[in-house]
């Protein structure tokens, strides 16, 4: 019989639960990674797995658990808590060197009520449709928020790469988009837009007399890291930056 895999979220932003239920295996694992990349897309503060009711069938399954694991880490930068693990669980992931950033909680139900206690980091979100008017909209927002978030140094970068993730939305995906903003430790800014477009995003090897088609080497040589999150229905381009990233 072949393997299933059940995940349900659980509503309630900023906190990302799932409940995940079955068996985890080379065959299952690619599942579990797509529930989890829809959650990580809203940029929650938390992570929660509860895996009570999973069974990991074989090793290769756990590589599923390790690229959550430093997917999270690298973006939107969040922990990910393992709730209700038994002891073989816990003792296969204590094996597997690349599951080392994962947490572990013994009750959902207590994790999830304490996460959502936990205060919320400060954040800007808005949507936007495809006009040419979001460029000039997202660049008010992005100036107004590094002037309250005391990120002045990053003001013009900052517009630049944010103008650039608009600008592609417009000319290419064509669809509403979310755009958020949050301050980051270290004195760093994130700026994400989410589209409805599952085409993915490339640097372009434009020439000097062309028209385009260096927005994203703009934004692969301005920002501190960047990448792009497929999800079920559509992608988030995000990026991450310092005052010092050029």
């Amino acid at each position: 019989m072949p393997s299933q895999l059940v995940c349900r979220p659980e509503r309630g932003f900023p906190v990302a639960a799932l409940r995940v239920a079955g068996t985890l295996d080379q065959v299952t694992g690619d599942a579990l990674q797509q529930a989890v990349r829809l959650r990580l897309a809203d940029q929650p503060t938390v992570l929660l797995l509860d895996v009570a009711r999973l069974r990991i069938g074989d090793p290769v399954g756990l590589s599923a658990l390790s690229s959550i694991a430093c997917q999270a880490f690298e973006w939107p930068d969040v922990p990910v808590v393992l709730c209700g693990a038994d002891s073989r669980t816990t003792a296969m992931l204590s094996d597997v060197p690349e599951c080392a950033g994962l947490d572990f909680a013994g009750d959902f139900a207590g994790a999830l009520a304490a996460a959502r206690a936990e205060t919320v980091p400060p954040r800007i979100r808005v949507r936007m449709r495809p006009v040419p008017d979001a460029c000039r909209q997202v660049r008010r927002l992005v100036t107004q928020a590094c002037e309250t978030w005391n990120r002045a140094g990053l003001t013009s970068t900052a517009t630049l790469i944010a103008t650039e993730l608009v600008a592609n939305v417009v000319r290419h995906a064509r669809t509403s988009m979310e755009v958020t903003l949050r301050p980051l430790n270290g004195e760093r800014l994130g700026i994400t837009v989410r589209d409805r477009s599952r085409r993915m995003p490339k640097p372009a090897d434009a020439g000097l007399s062309d028209p385009g088609g260096r927005g994203l080497r703009l934004v692969r040589d301005l920002t501190d890291a960047w990448g792009v999150l497929p999800v079920t229905d559509g992608k988030v381009v995000w990026t991450r930056m310092r005052a010092d990233a050029r």
